[in-house]
């Protein structure tokens, strides 16, 4: 949601900014190094570029090439801020939604901390020295510059390309900030925005995503809710499977539910004249609500709607990102 009334703050914003780049690299705010390559996945936005569906799809593609990979996340909304490893079977208060998400869909060791670095000190330490390369995968991290990282890749959309910084906007940098980029991914069904993105200047490598929403069966109205960073994505994919929704409600991004707002949303469902067959969410919010599905009546069954990530020709993007990571070695002279 844009605020334009905010923007006499944006100036101040932006300072703050330029002020961070240039402390970056000081003994003010060093940058840390781990001893294993890092790859960053993140956007220039607040939110809902599709980061943990992409870092999703990198784990079980570098793990099938037989990469030892790890993901390191700050762990937004989680109680504690010492660093751990996700435990899948944990909630959403001891490790924050994504990093549960991540760990319950790759099976690949997740840690979490404030501070990245620290979580990545922590997975090289849980981890057995070995001849295979070893990797970490770096969750939102295009502004946690702190830490170093051998590939950074950036997600940008319409939405993202043509949005103002924060408070008016919801952009973190300003979309100059997209040259520090090794890789910048975009959607798929958007092609114009590429030969924008090349008239712009940039001439790294472009990857496509296409982005698909599992939607289950569902017979009759729904009511949908959910708590993330864009909603009106998630609301309008429901409807482009052919979801007849009755009611919507979206909470903020990372919304931490209570029993009053399950219960709210049963009143909801259960209004004469809806005809509501069922209730629908994403997997962070199904993550969230934890136990509190049971509040729930059986007589309304609760659905989940899964967002999956697939990189065009992902052979060779996986090929390449290798290839940057681990180099072949120069010819022997003749």
């Amino acid at each position: 949601m844009k605020r334009p009334w905010l923007a006499p703050l944006t100036p101040l914003y932006a300072a703050g900014q330029a002020l961070l780049n240039l402390l970056l690299g000081t003994s003010l705010e060093p940058v840390e190094r781990l001893r294993w390559p890092v790859i960053s996945i993140g956007n220039l936005s607040t939110g809902g570029a599709g980061k943990t569906p992409l870092t999703i799809a990198l784990a079980k593609a570098l793990s099938a090439r037989g990469i030892q990979i790890d993901v390191l996340s700050r762990g937004y909304g989680r109680q504690n801020s010492f660093p751990t490893r996700v435990l899948p079977e944990g909630s959403a208060d001891d490790y924050g939604d994504e990093p549960l998400l991540i760990a319950r869909e790759t099976g690949v060791p997740v840690y979490v901390a404030a501070k990245r670095y620290q979580a990545g000190v922590l997975a090289e330490a849980d981890r057995p020295d070995s001849n295979a390369l070893a990797v970490h995968l770096l969750d939102d991290g295009f502004q946690h510059r702190r830490l170093h990282r051998d590939v950074d890749i950036l997600l940008i959309n319409r939405e993202d390309w043509g949005d103002s910084l924060l408070p008016a906007g919801n952009l973190r940098e300003p979309r100059r900030a997209a040259r520090r980029a090794t890789v910048i991914a975009l959607p798929a069904d958007d092609p114009a925005l590429a030969d924008e993105l090349r008239s712009w200047g940039w001439q790294g490598p472009i990857w496509r995503l296409k982005r698909t929403m599992e939607v289950p069966d569902a017979t009759g109205p729904v009511v949908a809710f959910c708590g993330i960073a864009r909603p009106e994505q998630f609301f309008a994919g429901l409807e482009t499977a052919g979801i007849q929704i009755a009611h919507r409600l979206a909470f903020r991004d990372h919304f931490r539910y209570r029993t009053a707002d399950l219960n709210d949303l049963i009143d909801i469902a259960t209004l004469p004249g809806l005809g509501v067959s069922a209730l629908i969410t994403t997997e962070k919010d199904l993550i969230r609500l934890g136990n509190l599905t049971s509040t729930f009546p059986t007589s309304i069954a609760l659905h989940t709607a899964r967002l999956r990530i697939e990189i065009e020709n992902e052979p060779a993007a996986i090929d390449w990102l290798l290839g940057r990571l681990n180099p072949a070695p120069p010819h022997p002279p003749l």
